[in-house]
């Protein structure tokens, strides 16, 4: 019952979904939810999955695209569009330590955000409208869990950047055992579409290593830049592992433009 609530609190805090009242609320349990990241991340796949599902039934992929790409930012409240943007312009504008989180925890979208989270949509909506529709359902499934596990690692691996923050309490407090739970969550499904057949099994190695090597890239910067991580950087790491996993999925059909 305790997982349960864990689970629930992750998902309250990750999205906009609902929870049951029954589970309550007491603040040390966000300093473990982060454990069920990924499969808070499973949730938003079923949900973006779902619609593209049902508009590929009566709409071209690139309109399905579009719109299980708008059910996923819905879902989350732009959580971490909303990080990725804030990462492009704190670390585009800023030339010191102190400038990069002040431009981060404003509100207000600069260019640099502004262009990123154009070029990011848009790329994350051709690959998935370039798939097959039973192969852009799988990749929606595999994505959204690996991403959050390659966010989930910063939480594991790096110190947290600012004194407060929004995601602080989910930060603090990281074991390898948790972050094992995490890893399951994420690695179950990736498992069960290559068992399945949706995916190759190549395909889903491949996008691993580019979810990972997203964390690592990412997570370099923010140390040299930052000292740390903050929760804008852990939204920026799902953003970009997520599209990578895309374009590896995509890659691995073998239909090049030459």
């Amino acid at each position: 019952m305790h997982q349960l609530r864990l689970f629930f609190v992750a998902l309250q805090f990750f999205t906009r979904l609902p929870i049951p009242r029954w589970v309550g609320f007491d603040p040390a349990w966000l300093h473990h939810a982060s454990r069920y990241f990924p499969l808070v991340g499973l949730v938003v796949a079923a949900i973006a999955a779902g619609v593209y599902a049902a508009a590929a039934l009566v709409l071209p992929a690139p309109v399905a695209a579009l719109l299980s790409t708008a059910a996923g930012i819905y879902a989350t409240g732009a959580f971490h569009e909303d990080g990725f943007a804030d990462m492009c312009d704190g670390f585009g504008g800023g030339m010191t330590r102190e400038r990069v989180l002040e431009i981060m925890k404003d509100s207000r979208i600069g260019a640099y955000g502004a262009i990123g989270i154009i070029c990011l949509l848009a790329v994350k909506c051709a690959a998935l409208a370039m798939l097959p529709p039973a192969t852009a359902v799988a990749a929606l499934a595999l994505a959204h869990p690996l991403s959050r596990l390659a966010a989930t690692s910063l939480i594991w691996r790096m110190e947290y950047a600012r004194a407060e923050g929004k995601a602080k309490p989910m930060a603090q407090e990281m074991s390898g055992a948790e972050f094992a739970i995490a890893s399951a969550t994420a690695a179950l499904p990736a498992i069960a579409l290559a068992v399945a057949g949706w995916l190759t099994w190549a395909a889903v190695a491949v996008s691993a290593a580019a979810a990972l090597g997203a964390a690592v890239w990412l997570g370099r910067k923010c140390a040299r830049r930052i000292g740390g991580y903050t929760g804008d950087c852990l939204g920026a790491v799902q953003q970009v592992a997520e599209a990578l996993i895309y374009l590896c999925v995509l890659a691995s059909l073998g239909r090049g433009a030459l």
